[in-house]
């Protein structure tokens, strides 16, 4: 692993250096014995740290898998841990390695408030101009959140194939997949036709489906100064009701403060709290007959809509041929890879990153899965606490449990004494 010794473009220069540090130890809890990680340590600062490939993967005709695990060891507040493959390059050095080194794919976990999210992400060539476009797989359906927050080491995994699919997995289960060519956004190809930029809609276009009745003429005894809601006649002030007791009073027990300044602050006037003396009492202070619907009231009048005879449709510009068009029907034959880095931001410290592999084979790759994320499952699913544990310390985050506990055990008990 190579450390960066740049420093990030468009950046403060306080913050600017990716002096982020990294160390090489031991998970936290759930340790496996001499088994250790790359960890990101420091809190806001860029870190970025790469890899050269043992050999460079080409997209040719068999499958790219890339597979990693993570263990958020405190939570996350807001940071990544995804991956970039760096893209081939006569010129590529590691020690430059930054937000603007060409990659081919970025893939990983990223968080920030209550956005959880799971990148796959994968650099393009428009083989019309050459230029490069990040196209973005569409989010999962599952939720992620326990993934990021539970303190345990989870696996990550990408899949993908010649015939242009991909899947996305966290711990071996299969939480997202589609097509390179029809599940990315932006899409890999452009529209064949597009909106002619210089057609314009004539001037007499008329877009009413409806239209008020020209002929239609406001009755006589509509009156539109009638208001929408008048005082109840019939209403009667209920008894007990306390004219002369207002809705509140200043606080009694209120003191004022020690260091109340009256020339500096003023007056000093206790807060106002609601009257005891209302609390029993159907209402306090000025009665006012309370209000209704208007039964004469029709507001302002409108003409009835019609059909409009001279609808002619919502107006849309023509199509014309995209100058831009072309298809890239496998999108798979994606640019050379021969690096792996990690470049990152994050307000939480202590990431840990572990058993990278990049790979043609799944059986290898569940493999390497088996003798390393499910080694640490094992120690951690072992040093669960057990059910009695697991009671006592939902109990203490709700209280209320203990009561539907006492039920469960005292139900049993009260009816083998009743029966026996």
């Amino acid at each position: 692993w190579v450390l960066s010794k740049t420093k990030k473009e468009d950046t403060d220069d306080n913050i600017a250096k990716y002096d982020g540090r990294w160390e090489v130890e031991e998970l936290k809890e759930n340790t496996v014995p001499g088994d250790r990680g790359l960890v990101l340590k420091s809190v806001a600062k860029h870190h970025a740290i790469s890899a050269m490939l043992t050999k460079a993967f080409i997209f040719d005709n068999k499958p790219l898998i890339v597979q990693y695990e993570v263990n958020f060891q405190d939570g996350i507040d807001c940071g990544g841990a995804y991956i970039k493959l760096l893209s081939s390059s006569d010129d590529l050095n590691l020690e430059y390695f930054f937000d603007k080194t060409p990659y081919t794919i970025m893939f990983g976990p990223d968080k920030c408030g209550e956005d959880y999210k799971l990148h796959f992400i994968f650099r393009h060539k428009n083989p019309k101009t050459g230029e490069y476009d990040e196209k973005h797989a569409k989010r999962p359906d599952v939720d992620l959140k326990k993934f990021y927050l539970d303190k345990k080491t989870h696996l990550y995994t990408l899949v993908l194939k010649p015939d242009d699919t991909f899947e996305m997995l966290i711990d071996q289960s299969v939480v997202s997949k589609g097509s390179l060519l029809e599940d990315m956004v932006p899409p890999v190809n452009p529209p064949k036709e597009i909106e002619d930029p210089s057609d314009k809609k004539p001037d007499g276009w008329d877009e009413r489906p409806k239209i008020p009745d020209p002929n239609a003429v406001k009755p006589d005894d509509w009156d539109e100064d009638e208001p929408s809601k008048i005082e109840d006649p019939d209403a009667v002030k209920p008894e007990g009701w306390l004219d002369d007791e207002p809705q509140y009073v200043p606080d009694p027990n209120a003191k004022k403060p020690k260091d109340w300044d009256e020339e500096m602050d003023g007056e000093w006037e206790a807060p106002q709290i609601p009257n005891p003396k209302c609390e029993t009492a159907p209402g306090c202070g000025h009665w006012v007959r309370p209000m209704k619907n208007n039964p004469n009231y029709k507001g302002k009048w409108k003409a009835p809509m019609i059909d409009n005879p001279n609808y002619q449709g919502i107006w849309s510009p023509r199509k014309i041929l995209n100058p831009d068009y072309f298809e890239d029907l496998h999108p798979f034959k994606m640019t050379t890879v021969n690096a792996i880095g990690l470049e990152l931001w994050s307000m939480t410290s202590d990431i840990y990153f572990d058993n990278f592999i990049i790979c043609s084979e799944k059986e290898v790759a569940d493999r390497w899965a088996a003798d390393g994320w499910g080694l640490k499952k094992l120690v951690a699913s072992a040093n669960e606490p057990g059910m009695f544990s697991q009671l006592v310390t939902a109990a203490e985050d709700h209280p209320w449990l203990w009561v539907l506990y006492i039920l469960t055990l005292a139900l049993p008990v009260g009816l083998g004494v009743l029966f026996c």
